[in-house]
C-alpha cells in the first residue's frame, strides 16, 4: 500500500574517524525512502531541492520506486546542505554547516494522487509544516508516523503538541523523550507522552537499540553489534523507513506486528552505518535483509 514521505532531500558532507565523505546525497526523506523501498514499491515523496540537484540523484530515487512528482525543484535556488564532524566515539558530533537554502521557504503542496496515501511518514520538519501535510490528505491515512527533535520543543512546543494529537506514532530519541515529558525515567516519559495523542511511541537509543511503547505494553529491539560504524548519519531516518516500509507491506498496525517492524527498522539502520551516506542502502537486496533479520533473531533468541 502507498507510503507518503515528507521530509528533506539534501546534500551532506560528513567527517568521521574513518574518513571524509565529500559532498553526498542526504536528507531524511532520502534515507526513509531508500529503506522503505526494500518493502514496498508504492512510495510517494514530497520535498524541495534547488537547481544544483543533479539528475543522477533523481534517477537514483526513481530506480528505487520512489515517485518524485512531489519533489519541487527551484531552479534559481540551492539545495539544503548540512556538514558535520563525528567524534571518536561516534555518539557525539559537531555541526559545521547548516544552509537551509530552499528549505527555508518550504511549503509542501501534495500532488492530487498523493492525498489518498494509506501510510504517512512525516520527517523532522517544523510542526506547522507537518500539520499542513496532514490537513491536505483527503482520506485519513491508516497510520501516521512523525519524527521530531528537541529544537522544535524549544521554539515551537505549542505547535508540536497540537500535531501530536493528529498522529499515531511518534519517533524520538531518549533525550527528546525526557525533554518532552519532563521525566528522567524513559518508562515514565513514555507513559506521559502517550497521553499527548500518539497511540504508539518509539524511543531510539542509538547503539542500545529502540523501545516501543503502547497502552501499558513495551518491547525492546536490540541494535546489531558491528565491527565498524563508519557513518551514523541517517541511521534514525533509515530506521523510520524500515519501520514504515514493513508496516506498509504487511498492512497490519497491531502492536505485535509493530514489534516485527521494529526489528526490520533496526536491521535497516544497521546497514546504513556501514558506509558513508546512502552507499550501503543502494547495495543491499532482499536476501541481505533476510540474512540480517536472521542475525537479529540469533542475537536475542534463547530458551527458558
Amino acid at each position: 500500500m502507498s507510503l507518503l514521505i515528507v521530509g528533506t532531500v539534501a546534500f551532506d558532507e560528513v567527517e568521521t574517524p574513518y574518513g571524509k565523505s565529500g559532498k553526498i546525497l542526504g536528507g531524511a526523506a532520502t534515507y526513509i525512502g531508500l529503506a522503505a523501498s526494500q518493502y514496498t514499491k508504492e512510495i510517494n515523496l514530497v520535498s524541495v531541492v534547488g537547481g544544483d540537484f543533479p539528475q543522477e540523484h533523481k534517477d537514483l530515487l526513481k530506480k528505487y520506486s520512489i515517485n518524485t512528482d512531489g519533489l519541487k525543484v527551484i531552479p534559481e535556488g540551492k539545495t539544503f546542505f548540512w556538514a558535520g564532524k563525528y567524534h571518536k566515539n561516534m555518539n557525539n558530533r559537531d555541526t559545521l554547516v547548516t544552509d537551509l537554502n530552499v528549505l527555508a521557504d518550504f511549503d509542501p503542496i501534495l500532488p492530487e494522487g498523493y492525498k489518498t496515501s494509506k501510510y504517512l511518514m512525516l520527517g523532522n520538519l517544523t510542526p506547522a509544516i507537518q500539520r499542513r501535510v496532514i490537513e491536505q490528505m483527503t482520506e485519513r491515512p491508516k497510520l501516521i508516523c512523525m519524527d521530531t527533535m528537541n529544537f522544535w520543543m524549544n521554539i515551537a512546543l505549542d505547535d508540536l503538541l497540537g500535531v501530536l494529537k493528529m498522529i499515531d506514532v511518534l519517533t524520538i530519541n531518549d533525550e527528546e523523550a525526557q525533554q518532552l515529558s519532563g521525566e528522567n525515567n524513559v518508562v515514565l516519559a513514555a507513559e506521559k507522552i502517550l497521553t499527548m495523542g500518539p497511540k504508539f511511541l518509539i524511543v531510539k537509543k542509538g547503539e542500545h537499540g529502540a523501545l516501543l511503547f503502547a497502552d501499558g505494553k513495551m518491547f525492546h529491539a536490540a541494535a546489531m553489534p558491528l565491527n565498524a560504524v563508519v557513518d551514523p548519519t541517517g541511521a534514525g531516518d533509515t530506521f523510520a523507513g524500515g519501520f514504515m516500509g514493513y508496516i506498509a507491506k504487511t498492512q497490519d498496525i497491531s502492536f505485535e506486528n509493530m514489534k516485527k517492524a521494529l526489528i526490520h527498522a533496526s536491521a535497516m539502520a544497521s546497514f546504513t552505518v556501514e558506509k558513508f551516506g546512502t552507499d550501503r542502502l543502494t547495495e543491499i537486496n532482499e536476501a541481505d535483509v533476510k540474512t540480517r533479520i536472521k542475525d537479529f533473531y540469533n542475537l536475542v533468541s534463547f530458551e527458558i
